[in-house]
């Protein structure tokens, strides 16, 4: 049982053999070499006790109960997947690679892993690491030496490593001590087979670590001989696998043996102590089968074992013996200890002795090769499925490479596929197995390993890192390449990351490839991967004469060396190198340069090249101009081939060998023919009947296509977009597939895209099942964008028209084309196998001998044909009994001749006697074989086969597998010619893919039928009546058609009648031919010849047509149209309503549609969304004609009644573009475009005049005139509705007469400049207001006036002047004149302008004595926030700190300076005042429109309050301004020397009044003038700037607020740091309550950079909280405390907060997070702090608690309990009190200290307490002193 309880432990301690890790896989190395010794532990040595008794018990065990099994048996046998992998597992490898510092080993089922150098042994690693630090170079084995491809070894997992793309990657590991890791000296035993390392090389032998502790083993000379390489020396870490021969002294002493035969036979035996916990990898064990599935083996081994085999490990010849009970030898592969998973092999190179395993498979290397046709031979679920190659080759694919990564498993869908394409990935060596995949993105990669590129090819790849010599750029997941520095541009990159950026995608050329060693090297030099000249791969390349792009490697004195690809480059000697003599190439050459050089001498065999830049740069003209005449597009030629590529043809055009290329799907119209052409085609072969395609700067583009051939030289192609025209056919090929559409390519460039819906009449899921890249197709243009130069096209096979004979023609030529490549590839090939194979045609009999027969068919073998392959398939021989070695007769159905394979039928009606066909008969065909594009059908009964193509119309998709051809398929074909002599005397046949099913054959199929001729009359009855035909079914079973316009007379429609819905289902007509219809297209065919007959006829009913005596006459289309006039009011019907350009399709006759666009189909705008509500199918409306031509087809109609746009008439238009400055651009009918001018939108002008307008908005518009082809427009409702009458506020500007001086007028800015303000009166007139006469404000650049008007900012003007000669209007925008408020805001603080007498007194201020005012007390703000509630707006005054102290105004004369500087403006001359007068006031100027304007008295003081300035109103008459007049005005009324005394002493009693009032503190500014100069004095006091902010708030002028504090910021000194703080804050504040989170996060922002963070993250915290933004607030708490962690403050204030949201529970966690941020010693304040919170804002028991607890720990911290006492006074009971008194008075602390706290219980019991208590204190206080007064004697 002791055996059992190892792999079933029952519970308890954790069992020891699986408890002892080795410590080395986890321990971080420094040193790559560094040795790690594992540490021997106790549980160690137990664990090699135990495993002794437990082999004991194993055997009676075994014996009790021999069906027992240790591991239990896996329910599915599936391989390892790396998902299994876990570190610790053991593992069986195949070394695949070897490198100096790592190997690669393959591991089972297609596994890889990597053994690094510092995972071999510890006494290797040891070995390196000494000789890393020693100077002496003694030899050390590198790897290469140690590990040999082919090398079976035994290796664990070390480690699995995550690399950048998410992948897992295998770290291995050989070291013995991990390999052998639960084995123990105890358990070794004679016959085991065990790996290690050589450790040392002694005189005899060598010591070999097997990594087992105290555990020596030794393996003598002697025993090495039999080696089969070099059987001397072994050397010191040298992996080797032995027997172990003799154990001594408890397995101290260990001697092993080294014979590859004896350790290949060795059997491990149940005996030696195997078990699940040491069973390693690469033993022999001797198993029988328990159960047997496809999927792999269950095997029992060792007695009392399962393991697994899967089916990869099974031999393929024996699968068949691996019946139940089967004895077999078996490896172990690996050991999954924790999961208990073995898993076996049963390959023989893995049992057999002396095996080697190949690394490399026998057919030679096909890694990366894609292969096609691959038949799947059986799928394993859960890990696989098996491929069979063409070759017989077997590969393997995992599951995952079944599907796509983000597809959904489905298994059986892929085994149902027929053929595979797949890429072979890797060779397995472990099963000597492909491994492949299915993947379509793995197949399609155009890399998929390094020997995949090729010197000089452009690729294109990612940027994945910048390193210091170049960047590393990646092509695909596992191929990378370097771009040197000098190969990152053309010049020299000083900063390559400017350019550069990781994930960029970068196009370059490789210049050179060493795949072995995986180092590819690239260029980014545009003039090296863009170069169209030939490249140098190899110097056989260069011949003398040829020039190619070189860059410059090395620059010496003699000359420059040249590099091309790979390793080619050349000399170009000094003489070479220019024109000019160069004297030193250092000057004017550099490394890495790109220049073209001509190669002069070559020597390939020397690998020697002499150059010239001189020569290539004197030809360069020659050569570039020869390609420009010589090759025009639409010319056909001949070229030969020069190169093969990947995708198509390097080829030179004869004679001139102009270079060009021919695309591999240009070769042919027939896809599956291109890649023949390309195969067949060798370089230097002759290519006839290419025509030009198209030329560019780069290339010519040739095409072999014969039916693009026959486009360009018949002229149908169009040679430029401007060719191209709606319902033009052209003939193209696909260009590329996208999701949404195909863009198609057309001669000479042009590339249309056909939408998802034009691309066929069905409906496509998905869109790489219709078209093929390269796939000739008919296309037909739908749609124009001559803006864009786009078109649209559509493919549909219903509305493109084949040209005649299309179908037989490319089958001509498609088989013409296979005959060629057979020929061709007959005469390449010398054997007379493919050229017997060449003569071959189909129809062809045989005489054949039948080889094998089968369920798929049969085999058979000809005498003259020997090496090919003849098949008959089951469909071939159905019938005939065949037996092998039978003479049979067979037809030839299909020759194969590259892979030498022919098709053959032994069908009796096939090869029976062939009956003659008749041309036109019809027959019933079936399909014999199917190849691509081809089929074999044999007509009916004949014993005749033919060639039919398999797409009828070059357009025809396929979307499912049931719509292709298949063998067994019936059709009905038309014998066209009986023998054609093109395919080679086989009947020509056609057929239709729905002839079964189309309706009207039925008339067809009768013998005799030949349609119907036009002008026939004929009886039918209707068969259905639609709203826009009626269909008929005629007296001989045909079906004709009635279009709705020949229903009817036309002079008898009525306007929005139904002329159809008058015939009725089933009545009798008679009708009349007038013309047919196509039957694929149902495009109108209108010839009037007598033979021609129609398939569907069109009809016609009308009675005027049916009279036989009228003269009856056919009218083409053309002929109709240019019947048609403009104007002319016409009857149509509704035939279509198309959503997409919301235009109406209108039908007049039935080969004439016209088109009605929106605008011309409504005329009120409500009817825009719906326009199709208005007009139904089949409806009879009465139409205009707009336009009308033949060619281009245009026709053009109008449901409006009218036909053209008329000045004053009024349209709807549609928005199409909105104008700021100008107005609105909007599109009108008839394909008219006209303009709305701001002015012209409305009667009663907006302040945003385009607000509401919106692209595609339909609008009524009123046609004022046509200027320039464009109308101009108006929106007016008194133009749109005169009748109304409604009043206009704006009126139109008509003319410039129609403006008089005086008159105040609205208009809208139409620009500002140096000139003035330009504003725009109407769409033609435009007045100038000058700066002057534009603010009253002195602006010194007009940028100002710029920013605070707009374009279409709407002003009030007064016209001032007017020039009508000139036509210029000059305008004011003064307020006085307008009465508006001035155009910029008081907030800006710029000087007034001042006028009049001012200016003389300018000079004069500057001598004014200034006098002082004190600044405000700062309590006098603090009122601000009582005093100014109305606009909610509390300034947090009680934020700021104000020092307390009063500052006084500097005194400064460049204040007066700053604010009034002036232009020369003079106004109208005022009277001078009387120099008596002129001290006592300040004048101002009256003004009837607006604030008056101050004027400046001589020698008025700047300190003076603004409040004393009185207008000119109140002012007394005699302060007249005009000297003048005041004398005679003063004349008559002359005052006494009395009366002018009282004036002078009343003027200066009120000047004392008010300079005492100014002395008041308490005084605040009342306006922004007055706060503007006292700022002048004190540009520092925040208070000041504050009080300035709250006088805008208090108004609502929040943005004049914001640009104060923003001036406050610039001005206030920088030292000034609290001062610009208040601003901050109160900034912060303002945003807070009128901003956006947006504009606070900003302003937050600012201040953190300008201010001390600290205080301001509190200020907002506070903010937030004050204002109840209680989430924003504990966002920036947690912010703080993370950023600020040492400061207590800090802390106290989150808890505050917390406490305060009443988060007790959240404050106590923030208390616990800050005692352990901050240092210790700040502990106990900090929760003294605490505890006086919990009293003010939180539980008052939990403070007092806390109080209590600090106090205990500290009671000597008076100062502390000074505060508790304090607390509990205002928050305890007095019995608390008391008690915390009495605790304090019986400290032991300083009698002082004691006595204060006597007096403070003394005070507390006088104001609180009884005389008996206060008498009780006293008494305390007495026995304290006593008590003292003893301690001290």
């Amino acid at each position: 049982m002791a055996s059992l309880e190892e792999d079933f432990p029952r519970g308890g301690t954790a069992k020891k053999p699986t408890e002892s890790k080795i410590v080395v896989q986890r321990t971080e190395v420094d040193n790559l070499f560094q040795p790690n010794e594992p540490a021997e532990t106790k549980k160690r040595k137990g664990a090699a006790k135990d495993d002794g008794k437990k082999l004991k018990k194993q055997k009676t065990g075994n014996e009790k109960e021999a069906g027992l099994t240790l591991n239990a048996v896996a329910k599915l046998v599936e391989i390892l997947h790396i998902k299994n992998v876990k570190e610790g597992m053991l593992m069986l490898g195949c070394v695949k690679e070897v490198t100096d510092f790592e190997v690669t080993v393959g591991l089972p089922c297609g596994l890889q892993g990597y053994l690094s150098i510092k995972n071999i042994s510890e006494c290797y690693t040891k070995l390196l690491s000494e000789q890393l630090d020693s100077a002496d170079t003694e030899e050390i084995f590198s790897l290469p030496h140690l590990f040999f491809p082919g090398m079976v070894i035994r290796c664990v997992v070390a480690k699995l490593d995550i690399t950048k793309g998410g992948s897992l990657s295998i770290q291995l590991s050989v070291n013995p001590k991990l390999v052998n890791k639960a084995l123990t000296s105890r358990t070794l035993k004679p016959g085991m087979v065990l790996s290690g390392c050589v450790e040392s090389v002694e005189d005899h032998g060598y010591i070999v670590d097997i990594g087992i502790n105290g555990s020596k083993a030794f393996l003598p000379q002697t025993a090495v001989k039999d080696k089969h390489n070099n059987p001397e020396e072994l050397k010191v870490g040298q992996y080797v696998t032995s027997q172990v021969e003799e154990v001594k002294n408890d397995g101290r002493v260990v001697r092993l043996s080294f014979n590859p035969q004896t350790i290949a036979q060795a059997c491990a035996e149940s005996q030696q102590g195997w078990n699940l916990t040491n069973l390693l990898p690469g033993l022999l064990v001797k198993a029988t089968i328990k159960k047997a599935t496809k999927h792999g083996l269950i095997l029992h081994f060792l007695s009392s074992f399962s393991g697994q085999v899967d089916f990869l490990h099974m031999e393929l010849e024996k699968a068949s013996s691996y019946t139940e009970g089967t004895e077999v030898q078996a490896c172990v592969l690996y050991v999954e200890v924790s999961t208990r998973l073995v898993g076996l092999s049963l390959r023989s190179y893995l049992i057999q002795p002396g095996t080697r395993v190949d690394t490399a498979p026998a057919g030679g290397d096909r890694i990366s090769e894609v292969v096609k046709n691959c038949k799947m031979i059986s799928m394993h679920h859960m890990s696989g499925a098996m491929l069979e190659l063409p070759d017989k080759t077997l590969a393997f694919v995992h599951r995952n490479h079944l599907k796509e990564s983000y597809q959904p498993a489905n298994e059986n869908r892929v085994l149902a596929i027929s053929a595979h394409t797949c890429r072979i990935l890797d060779f397995s060596p472990m099963e000597q197995v492909y491994f492949a995949s299915l993947r379509k993105s793995v197949v399609e990669k155009p890399f998929y390993r390094y020997h995949d590129l090729q010197a000089g090819q452009v690729v294109e790849g990612t940027v994945s890192v910048l390193l210091k010599h170049g960047m590393m750029v990646h092509l695909s997941d596992h191929i990378k390449g370097l771009v040197p520095r000098t190969h990152l541009s053309d010049i020299v990159l000083k900063n390559p990351e400017k350019k550069y950026t990781e994930g960029m995608k970068v196009k370059c050329r490789v210049l050179s490839v060493d795949a072995e060693n995986k180092k590819l090297y690239l260029t980014r030099k545009k003039a090296m991967v863009e170069s169209t000249l030939p490249l140098f791969l190899s110097f056989a390349d260069a011949r003398p004469g040829r020039v190619s792009h070189g860059y410059i490697v090395c620059v010496k004195d003699f000359g420059c060396i040249v590099r091309f690809y790979n390793s080619v480059k050349g000399l170009v000697p000094l003489s070479e190198l220019s024109s000019e003599p160069v004297l030193s190439p250092e000057e004017v050459f550099y490394v890495g340069q790109v220049l073209k050089a001509k190669v002069l001498q070559c020597d390939p065999e020397r690998a020697k090249m002499l150059l010239s830049f001189k020569a290539a740069v004197l030809g360069e003209t020659e050569e570039v101009a020869k390609p420009q005449f010589d090759c025009e597009v639409g010319r056909r030629l001949e070229a030969k081939v020069l190169k093969k590529s990947v995708n198509g043809l390097e080829v030179a055009i004869l004679p001139d060998d102009i270079r060009a290329i021919l695309p591999t799907m240009h070769l042919s119209d027939h896809m599956s023919n291109c890649p023949l052409l390309w195969e067949s085609l060798q370089e230097g072969d002759n290519i006839s009947n290419v025509i030009c395609l198209s030329k560019n700067k780069q290339n010519i583009t040739l095409t072999k296509k014969p039916t693009v051939r026959w486009s360009l030289e018949e002229g149908v192609v169009a040679k430029d977009f401007s060719e191209i025209s709606v319902g033009m056919q052209l003939i193209g090929w696909i260009k590329n597939i996208m999701s949404y559409g195909v863009f198609v390519e057309f001669p000479y460039g042009l590339v249309g895209l056909a939408p998802k819906s034009a691309m066929t009449d069905k409906f496509i899921s998905d869109m790489t099942t219709t078209f093929q890249l390269g796939q000739t197709v008919i296309a037909k243009v739908t749609n124009l964008d001559e803006e864009k130069r786009r078109f649209l096209i559509t493919l549909k096979m219903s509305e493109v028209m084949s040209p005649e004979g299309d179908a037989q023609t490319r089958l001509i030529n498609g088989l013409q084309e296979r005959r060629a490549v057979a020929e061709m590839l007959a005469l390449r090939d010398d054997s007379d196998l493919r050229q017997q194979l060449a003569n071959l045609s189909i129809s062809q009999k045989l005489k054949l001998t039948v080889d094998t027969v089968s369920d798929s068919g049969a085999t058979l073998k000809s005498d003259d044909l020997v090496g090919a392959t003849i098949l008959a398939s089951k469909h071939h021989v159905m019938g005939v009994n065949l037996t092998s070695g039978q003479k049979v007769t067979a037809v030839i159905l299909h020759v194969d001749i590259l892979s030498t394979c022919v098709h053959v039928s032994i069908l009796p009606k096939l090869v029976g006697r062939k009956k003659s066909l008749t041309e036109g008969t019809k027959y019933t065909a079936r399909v014999q074989y199917v190849d691509k594009d081809f089929a074999i059908i044999s007509l009916g009964d004949t014993a005749q086969l033919t060639v039919i193509q398999t797409r009828c119309h070059l357009n025809e998709i396929f979307l499912s597998e049931s719509e292709k051809l298949k063998a067994g398929m019936n059709l009905i074909v038309e014998v066209i010619e009986p023998s054609c002599e093109e395919l080679q005397g086989l009947p020509l046949v056609s057929w239709e893919h729905t002839a079964p099913k189309r309706q009207h054959k039925t008339s067809e199929n009768q013998a005799g039928s030949r349609g119907h001729c036009f002008g026939e009359i004929l009886q039918g009855k209707v068969r259905t009546v639609k709203p826009t035909c009626i269909q008929v079914t005629l007296e001989d079973g045909s079906i004709g058609s009635v279009h709705v316009s020949e229903v009817v007379e036309v002079g008898e429609v009525s306007q929005r009648s139904f002329p159809t819905s008058s015939v009725k289902v089933g009545s009798a007509v008679t009708v009349r031919v007038i013309g047919g219809r196509e039957a694929s297209s149902h495009r109108f065919l209108p010839f009037s010849h007598p033979k021609f007959t129609y398939t569907v006829p069109e009809l016609t009913l009308i009675p005027s047509k049916l009279d036989t005596s009228v003269d009856f006459k056919a009218v083409t289309a053309k002929e109709k149209l240019n019947s048609y006039k403009v104007g002319e009011e016409l009857t149509c019907f509704v035939s279509k309503f198309n959503p997409e350009r919301k235009s109406l399709e209108v039908t007049t006759d039935p080969c004439v549609t016209g088109t009605v666009e929106l605008l011309a189909m409504i005329t009120d705008p409500k009817d825009a969304s719906h326009p199709e509500k208005l007009y139904k199918l089949g409806q009879a409306v009465r139409a205009k004609v707009v336009e009308v031509s033949s060619k281009p087809h245009r026709f053009v109609l109008s449901l409006t009644g009218v036909h053209k746009l008329e000045k004053g008439s009024i349209t709807l238009g549609m928005v199409t573009n909105i104008h700021p400055q100008s107005g609105l651009v909007v599109k009108l009918p008839f394909g008219s475009m006209g303009t709305v001018a701001v002015t012209d939108l409305t009667d009663a002008y907006r302040p945003n005049p385009l607000h509401g307008y919106s692209k595609d908005q339909l609008l009524r518009c009123f046609l004022l005139g046509i200027e320039n082809g464009k109308w101009q427009l108006s929106l007016r409702p008194s133009r749109l509705n005169p009748q109304k009458g409604k009043p206009v506020k704006d009126p139109e500007v008509l003319s410039i007469d129609s403006l008089k001086g005086g008159h105040a007028i609205r208009g809208y800015v139409k620009s500002v400049g140096e000139q003035g303000v330009f504003v725009r009166l109407s769409r033609t007139i435009t007045g100038r207001a000058q700066l002057q006469q534009s603010t009253k404000y002195f602006v010194n650049n007009h940028k100002v006036l710029s920013e605070h008007l707009p374009p279409t900012t709407l002003l009030t003007t007064k016209i001032l002047s007017i020039d009508k000669e000139e036509e210029f209007v000059n305008l004011s925008l003064l307020p006085e004149d307008t009465g508006k408020p001035d155009i910029l805001p008081e907030s800006l603080g710029l000087p007034l302008r001042l006028i009049g007498e001012e200016k003389k007194k300018h000079d004069t201020k500057k001598k004014m004595k200034k006098r002082t005012v004190s600044e405000c007390d700062e309590r006098t703000v603090l009122n601000i926030g009582k005093d100014f509630d109305t606009d909610q707006f509390h300034l947090q005054l009680s934020f700021i700190h104000y020092p307390l102290k009063k500052t006084k105004i500097e005194d400064s004369d460049s204040g007066v300076e700053v604010y009034f500087r002036e232009e020369e403006e003079k106004e109208d001359e005022k009277p001078k005042p009387d120099p008596a007068k002129a001290s006592t006031c300040l004048q101002v100027t009256p003004s009837s429109a607006g604030p008056s304007r101050l004027q400046v008295a001589a020698g008025f003081s700047w300190d003076v309050g603004l409040s004393s300035l009185k207008p000119a109103s109140v002012a007394q008459e005699g302060d007249s301004s005009d000297g003048e007049d005041q004398d005679t005005s003063n004349k008559p009324q002359r005052k006494s020397r009395h009366e002018l005394e009282q004036e002078k002493k009343a003027a200066e009693k009120a000047l004392i009044q008010r300079e005492a009032e100014l002395m008041d503190p308490t005084l605040c500014p009342q306006d922004a003038a007055a706060f503007e100069r006292l700022l002048l004095g004190s540009p520092n006091s925040s208070l000041l700037w504050l009080q300035y902010m709250a006088h805008h708030l208090q108004a609502t002028q929040i943005e004049q607020a914001r640009t104060v504090a923003e001036r406050a910021l610039k001005t206030i000194s920088f030292r000034e740091e609290q001062e610009k703080l208040n601003v901050w804050v109160a900034l912060l504040n303002l945003e807070n309550m009128y901003g956006t989170e947006e504009s606070l996060k900003k302003v937050f922002e600012r201040a953190l950079q300008f201010c001390e963070p600290m205080p301001v993250y509190q200020h907002l915290a506070d903010i937030y909280a004050k204002s109840n933004k209680t989430k924003e607030a504990e966002g920036l708490y947690k912010t703080m405390v993370k950023r600020f962690r040492q400061n207590k403050a800090v802390w106290l204030s989150y808890s505050t907060f917390l406490l305060q949201q009443g988060q007790s529970d959240a404050a106590n966690a923030v208390l616990q997070r800050a005692l352990k941020s901050l240092p210790s010693k700040e502990s106990v304040d900090m929760i003294a702090k605490f505890a006086q919170l919990e009293f003010r804002y939180g539980d008052v028991e939990k403070g007092r608690i806390m109080f209590d607890k600090v106090l205990t720990s500290y009671p000597k911290r008076t100062d502390l309990w000074s505060v508790f006492i304090d607390l509990m006074v205002k928050h305890g009971s007095q019995k608390e009190v008391r008690a915390l008194f009495d605790r304090v008075i019986h400290l032991s602390v300083a009698v002082k200290k004691i006595k204060f706290f006597f007096k403070r219980y003394l005070e507390y019991e006088k104001k609180h307490g009884t005389p008996q208590s206060i008498q009780a204190v006293k008494e305390k206080a007495m026995e304290f002193v006593e008590a003292r007064g003893r301690a001290f004697s």
